[in-house]
């Protein structure tokens, strides 16, 4: 578990652009901690981005599995901005809260649009 938060640090750390944010995680004094979720980028706003992961669920009923959508909202610092689209695969990890609801924030871009799923 530790290799992996490394990685993480080390790539984020490669942000030429320096930002004035304070809940940025990398320039600023935000923790990331938690679970780590990846997934579509499906909305993005001026600080904020949208994801959506598909996950299944077991359905005792009907001895079943199904398919089920889930939408979480990270935060996107000023100095990642222009590196994330909609479309994009990426990468987000768990924080403290922010506000009402983005209990996240935005770590790396795995993939973009154009390459495949």
């Amino acid at each position: 578990m530790k290799e992996k938060e490394n990685n993480i640090e080390k790539n984020s750390k490669n942000h030429s652009i320096s930002c004035n944010d304070k809940k940025c995680h990398v320039h600023g004094h935000l923790k990331t901690r938690g679970r780590i979720f990846k997934g579509y980028v499906i909305k993005k706003f001026e600080k904020r981005i949208v994801i959506e992961f598909e996950r299944i669920n077991y359905v005792r009923k009907y001895e079943r599995y199904e398919k089920r959508k889930t939408k979480l909202h990270a935060r996107l610092p000023e100095c990642m901005k222009e590196e994330v689209n909609v479309g994009d695969y990426v990468m987000i990890q768990e924080c403290r809260p922010l506000s009402k609801i983005i209990h996240f924030a935005f770590l790396k871009k795995i993939k973009n649009k154009g390459e495949g799923k």
